[in-house]
């Protein structure tokens, strides 16, 4: 079935924690002593999302999409990523139904800002907010994330067909 009416994608980031930066996840800026490094704004909720999207229509990652050896990808805000990635999926005639987020950080406390990161996530996925599963979890101390040492997300997507 090359056009089949429902297709699921996986998305996995991580980033860790650097001074100097502000700390954004689902394109919404959190206060924190710490914001995250990487190439971009380095929103890895933004960027588990959107490779989720790619992977489920079989496209490459968003390395391949926005190279880090890229200088104008520079900071970019990880808004301008997700909304190539859902561009990519209507160009091959799909729309995302729902979307669900797992991120792992120690810290901050993120439960006050999920509300928010699903709007953001919502409108850039034109889809409700409703249809955005968002969880913050700890990694309960263990390895890395759980000394705080950065944040990683997990996303899982739901495309489909668009009628035509």
């Amino acid at each position: 079935m090359k056009h089949p009416l429902f297709r699921i994608g996986h998305g996995f980031d991580l980033h860790i924690f650097a001074d100097g930066r502000e700390l954004i996840l689902g394109g919404v800026r959190i206060p924190h002593e710490r914001g995250l490094l990487g190439h971009s704004d380095a929103d890895c909720v933004i960027h588990s999302v959107a490779d989720s999207l790619l992977g489920a229509i079989a496209l490459p990652d968003i390395g391949n999409l926005f190279p880090d050896d890229d200088p104008s990808n520079k900071d970019m805000d990880s808004s301008i990523i997700l909304e190539r990635a859902v561009l990519e999926i209507e160009k091959l005639g799909y729309g995302c139904s729902n979307v669900d987020i797992t991120i792992i950080a120690q810290k901050p406390r993120l439960s006050p800002y999920i509300p928010n990161m699903k709007k953001v996530l919502g409108q850039i996925l034109r889809i409700d907010a409703t249809c955005v599963g968002i969880k913050a979890t700890t990694n309960e101390g263990i390895g890395s994330l759980g000394r705080a040492e950065g944040i990683a997300a997990y996303a899982v997507s739901l495309l489909s067909r668009k009628s035509e």
